[in-house]
């Protein structure tokens, strides 16, 4: 950005709740195509939430409706993610306030993510589809040294849920705890289990615990990202979803939902949908502007 050029507008929304004290605020601008990476770190850093979004002009080819059509970037105050989910989610609603509801087509550099924006019950409700989504193993070593970041002893773990890392836009490491109270327990250690993320290319710990057959309660330590825990994280509930799929943990075709940030005094609730003969996920949640 030149130094004559205008900043362009900040806005702040949250993601995952109807509320501003809830869900997971994020920075949103509509017009980043004057700023750099430097600029939109330094926007991302100044605000201190675990991630902003930028948006530009769509690249050429990528279709979607006239206007309805952008590159996003996403930073948190250390570095670039490839994809965030509740960030999606706040610059979705943010536009749906400009031009309306509807569909929009946004191009991260994790690939192609569609957005339905609807109004629900007095709110706005984003959903956004993710990418191509995967799981893999994650080594003994590795799990002994998130463990021992944690804190947590392996009999903590809830031996239905196999440790893995999973992947719908951005790569999470799935960990489940045997009970609320090892959930509801979070103090790690931040520089030992950054290393370890850093050497993983993760962007969270996806921790969660099973409350029933469809309901989750989740914590996303994200000290990569200079925050010690994100309050709703729609790309790790995109691939925990994913996760919990082929593991065969819940039906091929269910609605899950997911509930986070109530130990942090933002709560917020996230919802997952599965659908049979489809790999992607869809995860859903309400946003509005904090002022």
């Amino acid at each position: 950005m030149t130094t004559n050029a205008p900043r362009p507008e900040v806005l702040r929304y949250t993601a995952f709740s109807s509320v501003p004290d809830g869900g997971n605020p994020a920075g949103v601008v509509l017009d980043a195509a004057a700023l750099d990476d430097r600029d939109m770190l330094a926007i991302a850093a100044d605000l201190g939430y675990s991630e902003s979004a930028f948006l530009t002009a769509p690249p050429e080819g990528l279709g979607g409706q006239e206007g309805r059509a952008y590159s996003i970037r996403y930073f948190s105050p250390k570095a670039e993610v490839p994809f965030c989910g509740h960030a999606t989610v706040a610059t979705a609603v943010a536009l749906a306030e400009r031009i309306g509801a509807g569909e929009l087509l946004f191009a991260t550099r994790a690939g192609i993510v569609p957005v339905e924006v609807a109004e629900e019950g007095g709110a706005v409700r984003a959903t956004l589809t993710s990418v191509q989504p995967h799981i893999e193993e994650v080594a003994d070593a590795d799990l002994t040294e998130a463990l021992a970041a944690l804190g947590w002893p392996a009999v903590d773990l809830d031996p239905a849920f196999p440790p893995r890392v999973a992947f719908a836009g951005a790569r999470h490491l799935v960990l489940a705890a045997a009970t609320r109270e090892r959930l509801a327990d979070l103090a790690y250690d931040f520089p030992r289990l950054e290393a370890l993320m850093h050497r993983l290319d993760l962007t969270t710990l996806q921790l969660v615990w099973r409350e029933s057959a469809t309901v989750f309660h989740v914590r996303d330590p994200f000290p990569v990202g200079g925050v010690v825990e994100d309050p709703a994280t729609g790309a790790a509930a995109a691939a925990f979803g994913a996760y919990a799929r082929e593991l065969g943990l819940v039906p091929e075709d269910v609605v899950l939902t997911l509930h986070q940030g109530e130990d942090l005094g933002r709560p917020g609730e996230l919802t997952v949908t599965l659908r049979a003969g489809d790999p992607r996920v869809r995860v859903s949640g309400a946003g509005t502007r904090i002022n």
